[in-house]
């Protein structure tokens, strides 16, 4: 189920009669008389959640003679949240270019001509900035503290801040003497 036949259902879904529809055919098939006769309401307005059901995909039908028989969809609702929220999601390269956008917009404010200006205080920008400056190290070599130092201290001269935070941040990993970049950051 994609993500835009999940939403048509979980609105379509969002109705006491509809749920009821549904309820009343999960007992037996049923054609819209008979259903307006069980739930009490006029043959058009259950015609006109049918076609909502029928939209949607919870409910199916098939001709009979003079009749439409309705039935429920059982392979709709056997699928669960987890394998719709598992779903690849349709804006995901949209959300992907507004993170991208938003990620230069910040390096462009806080950085000019390679050099970091200040350091953020809104943590998010903070680690966008701190990501950044961890591009500059080697993924698997070993640093000395001088050496993060020296690395560091070509961006900002607060290298004692930026490598602490890039230690709390788990951009870089301290291992007694030794610093090492994190893999995945």
């Amino acid at each position: 189920m994609t993500e835009t036949q999940a939403i048509a259902l979980f609105k379509c879904l969002a109705d006491k009669s509809r749920i009821q529809i549904l309820k009343s055919l999960m007992t037996e098939e049923m054609y819209v008389e008979r259903l307006s006769e069980r739930l009490g309401l006029t043959p058009a307005t259950i015609s006109f959640h049918l076609k909502k059901l029928v939209d949607a995909g919870a409910v199916k039908f098939r001709k009979e003679q003079y009749y439409t028989i309705y039935s429920i969809n059982d392979e709709v609702f056997n699928v669960t949240i987890l394998d719709i929220l598992k779903e690849e999601s349709e804006e995901k390269n949209l959300q992907k270019e507004r993170d991208d956008a938003y990620r230069k917009k910040v390096i462009d404010s806080f950085f000019e001509y390679g050099k970091l200006k200040s350091i953020p205080t809104q943590r998010k920008k903070e680690r966008i900035v701190l990501e950044e400056i961890a591009k500059a190290f080697e993924e698997g070599k070993e640093y000395t503290e001088r050496e993060v130092n020296i690395i560091i201290a070509d961006f900002n001269d607060d290298f004692c801040t930026i490598r602490r935070d890039m230690v709390a941040e788990k951009l870089l990993e301290r291992d007694k003497t030794k610093y090492k970049i994190r893999k995945n950051w």
